[in-house]
């Protein structure tokens, strides 16, 4: 039994947990990198990037911690998905990692939609057809990078990426293998069916194994890069919104977690895969492989308060922010945001879709414009949530997890929009915590994942539903969801890809 580390790369930073045998953090470290946007509807990272993050925080953690290098037993990792790095045979990546936000490949999932009924890729895949997935950018990279694509010896995850970097070995996880497009979702396999419609071989992403799987130890140039030592081991790990599934205890069928960071996914755990025949909600696997996710992959959240915070308010951090959305009454006096700040992907799937102020007038103020911008992602996630009861899902409580947990005022309009309790995590970094979860799992220091969650997952508030506000909510609400399905004609039209 020794000492583990959890990795969490997300979109704008990465996190990292130090957690002693016990399952008790010890030390955390953090590194910022941001995306770039080389064109519209683009979305990148200089791999550099992640491999300059990734070895600031693990020697901040050691250093930190005071641990000898030796006592550092496994490292487990999760990163973001729908995101793909082409490498070599030696780990050199050969262009930018093209992450989950990029929609360049809108005309070849079009062209894909020419070649089989988008309805199959769904019955085979649990997936929408969708530029955002994995195979659909790996498709891109082999119709306008040939000469990378003729170079590549994988196109990986990025937490392959990584387990590649450092250990040799290329290999993926069911659940980051099933948002690929080309996984037979119920069978827990490739397809060689959606393999032969993308014209894409599935071994590209490496060999599927569980998450907590050892993939090998650290490379000497890597370990010494690290200031650790060639007997740490590394896990596969598995995707971001996964990991933050463990990380707030979602290890039991029946359960529904908000995840929100960059992207907000909304996901529910089944025992078997249930599809919903509408496609807002898609199936994939859990990071726990006893389980199935089904999921809304994560519409543009805290990417949507980062821009509006930024550009519009041109402020440090979001303490102004939630004062001045307090300020305003539910509603925010009419304005109405929908957070597609990266395409649609609730109410509906729609890589067209914009982010949309509506209802400005000369009376309105920031405030109102704060309050408009919680409540448009809080309008997201209720989408979501409904639908789960719709096909049979148990909503009845929901746990969250991620920055949003921060705002007590959020959470609580939250619960309020949804009218049902919202248990949030003590630890906003679950995903970080769902990584050190399977890391301790392989490490021997539990003996499964139940275990690691008893003793790892904390909760910290309950925030219960005011339903004096119910009323005034679903008003807004129902304004919001018409806004998008009047706008969803213009938006089709002017932003084609």
């Amino acid at each position: 039994m020794s000492y583990v580390i959890g990795v969490d790369l997300g979109t704008q930073s990465l996190k990292g947990l130090l957690v002693n045998p016990e399952g008790k953090i010890v030390a955390e470290a953090t590194c910022a990198h941001d995306p770039i946007y080389p064109n519209p509807g683009w979305a990148e990272q200089p791999v550099e990037d992640y491999l300059h993050s990734f070895t600031t925080v693990i020697k901040q953690l050691v250093s930190d911690s005071g641990i000898d290098p030796s006592e550092i037993g496994t490292i487990g990792m999760d990163a973001i998905n729908d995101s793909v790095i082409a490498t070599d045979e030696n780990g050199n990546a050969l262009m930018n990692c093209i992450i989950w936000l990029d929609r360049r490949a809108e005309a070849e999932t079009a062209e894909i939609a020419k070649i089989v009924d988008p309805a199959r890729v769904f019955e085979v895949s649990g997936l929408n057809l969708d530029s955002t997935h994995t195979a659909a950018k790996m498709l891109w990279i082999k119709k306008n990078r040939p000469e990378v694509f003729g170079k590549a010896k994988y196109l990986l995850n990025v937490d392959s990426y990584l387990v590649y970097w450092m250990t040799g070995a290329a290999v993926v996880d069911y659940a980051q293998a099933s948002a690929s497009m080309i996984y037979n979702v119920a069978e827990k396999t490739w397809s060689p069916e959606m393999a032969n419609v993308f014209g894409l071989d599935p071994e590209l992403l490496g060999k599927i194994v569980k998450a907590e799987t050892v993939a090998g130890t650290l490379s000497a140039p890597v370990a010494y890069r690290l200031g650790l030592t060639t007997k740490t081991k590394v896990i596969c790990g598995t995707g971001d919104e996964h990991s933050a599934c463990l990380g707030s205890g979602l290890v039991k069928p029946g359960m529904v977690c908000d995840i929100t960071g960059t992207a907000e996914p909304v996901a529910g755990t089944s025992a078997k895969p249930v599809f919903d025949k509408k496609g807002l909600v898609e199936t994939h696997h859990s990071a726990d492989s006893r389980l199935w996710l089904i999921e809304n992959p994560g519409f543009v959240s805290g990417g949507s308060t980062r821009w509006y915070k930024d550009t519009i308010l041109r402020l440090p951090n979001y303490d102004l922010m939630n004062t001045q959305a307090k300020r305003s009454p539910i509603g925010a006096n009419g304005i109405t945001f929908l957070p597609c700040m990266g395409g649609a992907m609730t109410p509906t799937w729609n890589g067209c879709a914009r982010g949309t102020f509506a209802g400005l007038t000369l009376s309105h103020t920031l405030d109102d414009m704060s309050r408009a911008v919680f409540e448009g992602i809080s309008f997201g996630l209720k989408d979501n949530v409904d639908r789960f009861e719709e096909i049979g899902m148990d909503c009845s409580s929901v746990r969250i997890v991620g920055g949003s947990t921060k705002s007590p005022f959020w959470c609580q309009m939250k619960a309020d929009v949804l009218g049902k309790p919202l248990v949030a995590t003590k630890n906003p970094e679950g995903a970080a915590i769902g990584a050190a979860m399977l890391a301790s799992v392989a490490e021997g220091n539990f003996a499964n994942l139940d275990e690691a969650a008893e003793t790892m997952v904390e909760l910290g508030a309950t925030y219960e539903p005011n339903l004096n506000n119910k009323a005034a909510y679903d008003e807004a609400y129902a304004r919001y969801y018409e806004c998008y399905y009047t706008m969803e004609p213009f938006f089709n039209k002017y932003y084609k890809a």
